[in-house]
């Protein structure tokens, strides 16, 4: 690892420790020339599918827009921020599971539902009367009788 401060090679690890989450580990180096100190993070480096959209256009993995969309679908509503960033995650786990290298749209669409349907059911309709574009009052009524 090159020194920050001197550019030097050489650092040594003075200490190493897990994060609590167990997501990274934490590095101090020092420097074998200037004897400056400094942290780095070890995280492991994953790569998503890209994402097909209805148009045929791929796209990278942005977990931002899927947190906007859950976002939008749970506000006002009763469910906490640890209760979202676990349906994140377990989404996520989904994708990486799947192990392609694209996935359509609508697979991301459909987990997101599902996890939804489990956190909060006015979420869900929410995002679902958006998702799947109803024609008429009819869908979106058999979608909330589904609810129910």
């Amino acid at each position: 690892m090159k020194c920050p401060f001197c550019a030097h090679n050489e650092t040594q690890v003075a200490d190493t420790r897990v994060s609590d989450d167990g997501d990274f580990i934490r590095r101090r180096r020092q420097c074998a020339h200037c004897a400056k100190r400094f942290t780095t993070y070890e995280r492991p480096d994953v790569s998503f599918p890209s994402i097909v959209k209805k148009d045929g256009r791929r796209v990278p993995y942005a977990r931002a827009k899927l947190q906007a969309s859950l976002d939008l679908a749970l506000r006002k509503r009763p469910v906490s921020t640890e209760q979202q960033d676990s349906a994140i995650e377990r989404i996520e786990e989904k994708l990486l599971s799947a192990a392609a290298r694209e996935l359509p749209s609508s697979r991301i669409g459909e987990l997101v539902m599902r996890e939804l349907k489990k956190l909060d059911k006015v979420a869900y309709v929410r995002f679902a009367s958006v998702y799947r574009s109803f024609e008429d009052i009819d869908e979106f009524r058999a979608l909330v009788d589904e609810v129910r």
